[in-house]
């Protein structure tokens, strides 16, 4: 039977779900991934469809700008695809643009780049609000080795160590898919947002590379705060790019401050 392709960008909230990657018929955690394809099977009336994603974004992780490929039994203009799939998706999915592509688009091994944001809020009280989108790091920590606020200006300053070509062995976790461990940041920097219009302070920080590894922004985000409580240095980050170590200099930064903002071709 003859497939049609269309290239689809998704924007979805991750926190109801178990990441973007569909665990298989005999797992009952809900991914967005499998969501999509149940969707899609709906209208090609359970016809057998694919859905390849550009990224697999972690379990509570947010998307803006997913890039997927469909493919199905069925030619509909992309148009009634997209209205019919939003109607039928749960309001934490939308498929926000959707075009037909060439059979040969390959999501994941085609892009150029692929740009992350990481929200978090510096406030003693966290904002119930923004909990589940966006990551709570108070600026007055217990336990640091000074309870004065975090030093957010080490902070921006120690983005440009990871900038350019490194082994993020020691920022990853192990992936057996993962032929080299070696990937390119070109930019990386931390800046305040005043969008949400709420009286709370939220940072970002924006980090653009040709792909990462697995948790490979969410530990060099846990680092960049370790550098602003003080408890680790740029001398620590240079050491632990230029060795494979599998002690990490910090923990994972949570999922829910995770946006994977865009894919480009």
């Amino acid at each position: 039977m003859k497939q049609h392709h269309y290239r689809v960008a998704i924007s979805y909230k991750g926190s109801n779900y178990f990441g973007w990657q569909d665990l298989g018929d005999k797992e009952d955690k809900a991914t967005v991934q499998g969501t999509i394809t149940q969707a899609l099977r709906k209208i090609c009336k359970y016809a057998d469809c694919t859905v390849a994603g550009a990224s697999r974004t972690d379990a509570g992780v947010h998307a803006q700008g997913q890039v997927a490929k469909f493919s199905l039994p069925l030619e509909i203009s992309p148009e009634k695809l997209q209205l019919g799939l939003n109607s039928l998706l749960p309001e934490d999915i939308r498929i926000w643009q959707c075009t037909t592509c060439q059979a040969d688009f390959n999501p994941n091994k085609q892009c150029i780049s692929k740009t992350y944001r990481y929200y978090f809020s510096t406030d003693i009280i966290s904002s119930p609000v923004l909990s589940g989108i966006i990551a709570h790091v108070p600026s007055r920590v217990e336990g640091a080795q000074s309870n004065t606020q975090m030093d957010l200006d080490s902070m921006r300053q120690a983005c440009k160590y990871f900038l350019g070509e490194h082994d993020f062995y020691s920022f990853s976790s192990r992936d057996k898919n993962a032929r080299s461990t070696v990937r390119t940041i070109s930019r990386l920097e931390m800046k305040r947002t005043e969008a949400l219009g709420l009286d709370v302070e939220v940072y970002y920080f924006e980090i653009e590379g040709n792909g990462f590894l697995k948790h490979a922004v969410r530990y060099i985000v846990g680092a960049l705060f370790e550098v602003g409580r003080h408890a680790i240095d740029s001398e620590d980050i240079r050491q632990a790019l230029s060795n494979r170590n599998e002690q990490k200099l910090s923990p994972k930064a949570k999922a829910k401050g995770l946006h994977l903002i865009e894919i480009a071709y």
